[in-house]
């Protein structure tokens, strides 16, 4: 296995709307930043992978657009996802692995903003028994957070005190899009409140992986990527048992999460009660730093927010403040597809 790492992370601003910008204008300013931050320019990159959402745009094949940010010369190795971003960058890690890439540039974005995005997520579920009904993620959400409460593992009480955790770790991250001292709120679906649920808006964000010494040459401090896998569950949510996610763990158990302890844990956990099933299936405890971006509850762009989970995990790395982290992604209902990837600090490099 090449030793690979993320070298740069960018993201915009995390906004309600952005009614008066583009994907493709969203895009430039993240692109132009991890671009500068190593010194490349796009003839420089070997491979380059994006995720987003045609339903979001609502228009096929949106993606080929936002690569006008990109440049369309000189020719480019392109891939996409319809996708969460962290997906994109599984594809890039593997390009790079063949030996076909030693750098790669990964990016996603997401504009919730124009439609209604409860609606536009029914169309991830079964199109035969349970799209027809229209069960929007909220309602879903609120079905996974109230067989929590049945079972014991949780309670509205633990539910708002990591909402109120998640928007005060926020508050030092500037790219958030809620922050501070953000009210319980009134019910949206029961048992879960406003503040339970993660905000709607727009965003984006980009990584550059590169392999050994190009990793090194490019950042003084690489997050190395010790262990990335992705796991499913059945798409049937009846057949599923929500109060656990044995994929996350499957997929923490062949990303190496449990050889050694982590000190940080970015986790896309868009609704307050997904972190108490995530944290269990990882066997988190309270020593480790859980989000300290925020995470999810503090800006959730679709398809972006898996990708800024990898990123925000490489920047603490890239920052002297973590040694061993893991990031986790996530799409589709109650914790459906779940990515898990280890990141380590040139000091823990074996």
């Amino acid at each position: 296995m090449r030793d690979v790492a993320i070298v740069a992370f960018a993201q915009t601003d995390h906004l309600r709307r952005t009614d008066e910008l583009s994907e493709v204008e969203m895009l430039m300013p993240v692109l132009h930043q991890v671009l500068d931050a190593t010194g490349l320019r796009t003839s420089g990159i070997d491979f380059t992978c994006s995720g987003s959402s045609d339903y979001l745009a609502g228009r096929a094949f949106s993606f080929t657009m936002a690569l006008d940010g990109v440049g369309a010369h000189p020719p480019i190795s392109e891939s996409h996802v319809e996708m969460d971003g962290a997906w994109a960058l599984y594809e890039a890690w593997v390009k790079i692995q063949t030996g076909e890439a030693d750098t790669a540039l990964v990016y996603a974005y997401g504009k919730s903003s124009p439609g209604q995005v409860r609606d536009v997520l029914t169309r991830q579920l079964d199109p035969y028994y349970t799209a027809p009904l229209w069960p929007d993620s909220v309602a879903l959400a609120a079905l996974q957070a109230q067989a929590l409460i049945d079972a014991g593992d949780t309670d509205e009480s633990a539910l708002t005190a990591i909402a109120t955790r998640s928007r005060a770790a926020a508050s030092d991250n500037p790219y958030a899009q809620l922050s501070g001292d953000v009210p319980a709120g009134d019910y949206l679906v029961r048992p879960l409140r406003t503040g339970d649920c993660p905000p709607i808006g727009d965003g984006a964000a980009a990584v550059i992986l590169a392999a050994g010494d190009t990793a090194r040459a490019l950042c003084e401090r690489p997050a190395w990527i010790r262990g990335i896998d992705h796991r499913i569950e059945a798409h049937g949510l009846g057949v599923r048992e929500l109060t656990e996610s044995p994929s996350t763990r499957l997929a923490a158990e062949r990303a190496g999460v449990f050889e050694r302890p982590v000190d940080t844990a970015e986790l896309h956990a868009p609704f307050s009660s997904q972190e108490v099933v995530l944290r269990k299936a990882l066997g988190l405890g309270d020593e480790v730093s859980v989000n300290p971006s925020g995470g999810a509850l503090a800006a959730n762009p679709v398809m972006a927010a898996g990708l800024i989970r990898l990123g925000e995990a490489a920047a603490r790395i890239h920052r002297g403040e973590s040694d061993r982290a893991l990031a986790h992604a996530t799409s589709g209902p109650c914790l459906q597809q779940n990515l898990v990837a280890v990141l380590e600090g040139e000091s823990t490099h074996a």
